[in-house]
C-alpha cells in the first residue's frame, strides 16, 4: 500500500479510556495509515504520548474540529468524545453528546471524510418493562425521556440515521456496546461491585451483557482497517445477573423495591449527596440485554471472551472488589 492510497485517522476523546486503547491498538499497525491524530478537549500530557501520533486538543463542539479534519486531509473519523460521567450536568451532556456529534457529522460533511465510526450505548434503546428478553439491532431505539443520559444516545442516533439517508456517502459504523470491563476500568458501575453489599431491585435479577475493553478496541480497529459500515450490538456472549455478580464478590445480594430506592434516592439528591435521580433506578430494573448475533455473523467478529470471563478478568485485576475473609 502506498502513501497515497493510505488513509488519515482522526479519533475524537483519544484521551479517555476507551480512546487511549484504541491508539495503542492502532500503533501496532501503524504502518497502514497515513497518519493518526489524536483530539481531545484536554490536553494529553506528555508521558502519556505516544511516539508516531500526533496530539491535537480541540473540543467536539468547536469549529476547530472541521479545520484539523481539513489540515491532516482525514479520510475516517473516530468519534468516541463523550460524557464519561452521566447525571452532573444534563446541559453540558446534551452538548458535548449530542450538539457534540452533530458538529462533527457538518465537519466530516464539510472536507469529505467519507467513513465515520461512532460509539453509541446499548442504553440507546431504553431502560423499559417490555424490552424484548435478548434486544437486536433492528429493534427500535427508545431510550428515555426521564434518563438524560439515554435519551441523549437515542437523540444521537436519530441525527446519526439522518445523516446516513441524506448523505450515502458518508458511511457509518455504529457501535452499541453493552457494559465495558477491562484491567483498568473504574466507572460509577464498578463501583457498584466495590460496596459491602451488592444492591439490587426486588423482582429481577438485573443482567448485565458485559464486553471486554480489548474487544471492543479491536473492532474498532478492524472497522477502521476494512472501512466497514453498518450498525452492531457490542457484547459478550451470555449475561451475568447481580446475585451471580454478588456470589463471585462474596458479598450478600439486597433486593429493595424500587419504590424504597427511588424514595431513598430522590432524599438523597435533595440533600446533595448524589448526582443521581429516582428515575434512574430504572437501570437496575430493566437493563437492555444485547445480542451479539449480528457481530459475530455479519460484522466478522467473535467477542474473545464472554460475559462470566469478562467480570472474572475485571475480577483477577481488582481482587480488592472481593470480601474479606
Amino acid at each position: 500500500m502506498n502513501d497515497t492510497s493510505k488513509r488519515s485517522i482522526l479519533i475524537t476523546g483519544a484521551g479517555g479510556y476507551i480512546g487511549s486503547e484504541v491508539i495503542q491498538g492502532l500503533v501496532e499497525k501503524r504502518e497502514n495509515f497515513r497518519s493518526i491524530v489524536a483530539v481531545d478537549v484536554r490536553e494529553v500530557p506528555a508521558k502519556r504520548r505516544v511516539e508516531g501520533i500526533t496530539y491535537e486538543q480541540a473540543d467536539v463542539r468547536d469549529a476547530a474540529i472541521t479545520e484539523l479534519m481539513k489540515q491532516h486531509s482525514i479520510n475516517t473519523v473516530v468519534h468516541l468524545a463523550s460524557i464519561v460521567a452521566p447525571g452532573r450536568d444534563e446541559a453540558l451532556e446534551y452538548s458535548v453528546d449530542v450538539e457534540g456529534t452533530l458538529n462533527v457529522l457538518q465537519g466530516c460533511l464539510a472536507v469529505g471524510v467519507d467513513h465515520l465510526i461512532v460509539t453509541s450505548s446499548g442504553a440507546a434503546y431504553g431502560y423499559h418493562a417490555d424490552n424484548p428478553a435478548w434486544i437486536d439491532e433492528q429493534d427500535p431505539l427508545r431510550g428515555n425521556d426521564s434518563f438524560s443520559y439515554a435519551r441523549h444516545k437515542r437523540l444521537v442516533e436519530e441525527k446519526l440515521a439522518r445523516h446516513r439517508n441524506d448523505h450515502p456517502g458518508l458511511r457509518q459504523l455504529v457501535l452499541r456496546p453493552g457494559t465495558v470491563l477491562g484491567a483498568h476500568t473504574d466507572n460509577d458501575i464498578t463501583r457498584l461491585f466495590h460496596r459491602k453489599k451488592i444492591l439490587g431491585v426486588t423482582g429481577t435479577d438485573t443482567p448485565f451483557v458485559f464486553i471486554w475493553d480489548q474487544d471492543v478496541v479491536a473492532v474498532i480497529v478492524e472497522g477502521i482497517a476494512t472501512q466497514k459500515s453498518g450498525i452492531y450490538n457490542l457484547a459478550g456472549d451470555g449475561a451475568v445477573t447481580l446475585p451471580e455478580i454478588a456470589r463471585a464478590l462474596g458479598k450478600p445480594f439486597a433486593p429493595k423495591p424500587a419504590w424504597l430506592l427511588k424514595a431513598g434516592i430522590g432524599i438523597a439528591h435533595a440533600l446533595g449527596l448524589t448526582a443521581k435521580r429516582p428515575e434512574q433506578v430504572m437501570f437496575l430494573q430493566y437493563r437492555p440485554v444485547l445480542s451479539n448475533r449480528r457481530l459475530k455473523e455479519e460484522f466478522g467478529y467473535s467477542p474473545l471472551k464472554n460475559s462470566h470471563e469478562v467480570f472474572e478478568f475485571y475480577l483477577s485485576h481488582h481482587p480488592e472488589a472481593k470480601a474479606s475473609r
